[in-house]
């Protein structure tokens, strides 16, 4: 018995190093781009620092003054959570009504799914030369404008539109990401629900608003965390269009950190924003969370 024991706990301990080993390319790969750089940024925040000197000078809360009275800084704020306004909505409602629409597909329901899935694997800066080339002043969408209506919009030099224009690439980007989601959703919701309510004369409109978006809160509720996530890591897009203009109207936190680290060689004031970035992130995850909470009580598809 006593040898069965000993034995036992040696498989024990060699699947326990076994699984360390399995693990260990993510622990290292994690240690090395994401521990080390936080434990470094973390201390840069209380130095001043231009990624040339051989040394750092400490300059305590310095960084966070200039940063919370930084007019750059509160432009990225607003600037992000207009971005916030036009991507989350317009990316929930789309990426709902593709999975719907691959959902009701009879057949080849996964090579549907795949495809609408294609565009967040593409390539950012390809697709943003593209559509840099598409709103040119000389592309032929701004050619046939102006000869039917004599003018063609200013894309790119109107705030409103350069905010819409990135959305609407976001949107473009993720809403087929997020529509598997959703699939998986509607996949779990029992049938005998829709027939029921079929019974009972329910219409398919009044089924979806009953049924359908109550039982969606699961994914509904992933979807939201991850589209907020999106718009607070907004770079590629605003970075090759507009340069964060016009009037700082795009100009987003990961722009500004990226001035401030890398074309201001502030690395330690960067650092700062970075840091603000994330606080205000969590902080908005945070709040719009509770908000769908609360909402996933009234509707009883959540009791905690």
């Amino acid at each position: 018995m006593l040898a069965l024991t000993r034995k036992t706990k040696q498989n024990e301990r060699k699947k326990e190093v076994q699984g360390w080993l399995m693990t260990s390319p993510y622990l290292i790969f994690s240690l090395i781009f994401f521990l080390i750089p936080l434990v470094w940024s973390i201390f840069l925040i209380f130095q001043r620092w231009d990624l040339i000197a051989p040394t750092a000078v400490f300059i305590g809360l310095a960084n966070f003054k200039e940063a919370l009275t930084s007019p750059r800084i509160w432009q990225a704020f607003l600037s992000t959570y207009r971005f916030m306004l036009f991507f989350v909505p317009l990316v929930i409602v789309g990426s709902i009504i593709l999975a719907l629409i691959v959902n009701s597909v009879p057949h080849f329901k996964s090579l549907f799914a795949v495809g609408f899935f294609v565009p967040y694997l593409a390539s950012g800066v390809v697709v943003t030369m593209i559509v840099r080339g598409i709103l040119a002043y000389t592309s032929p969408l701004n050619t046939m404008l102006r000869s039917i209506f004599g003018a063609s919009p200013d894309w790119l030099g109107t705030p409103a539109l350069a905010i819409l224009v990135i959305s609407l690439m976001i949107v473009w980007k993720y809403a087929g990401y997020y529509a598997l989601i959703f699939m998986a959703g509607l996949q779990s919701i029992p049938t005998e629900l829709y027939e029921a309510a079929s019974i009972d004369g329910a219409n398919a409109w009044t089924g979806f608003w009953r049924i359908t978006l109550p039982n969606l809160y699961p994914a509904f509720y992933t979807v939201l965390i991850l589209a907020i996530g999106a718009t607070f890591a907004i770079f590629t897009e605003p970075y090759l269009l507009t340069s964060g203009g016009p009037q700082n109207a795009t100009l987003t936190w990961q722009l500004e950190i990226y001035y401030q680290a890398f074309e201001q060689f502030r690395a330690s004031y960067g650092a700062t924003v970075a840091l603000l970035n994330a606080v205000v992130t969590l902080l908005t995850i945070l709040i719009i969370r509770r908000l769908i909470e609360i909402w996933g009580r009234r509707s009883g598809t959540t009791s905690s």
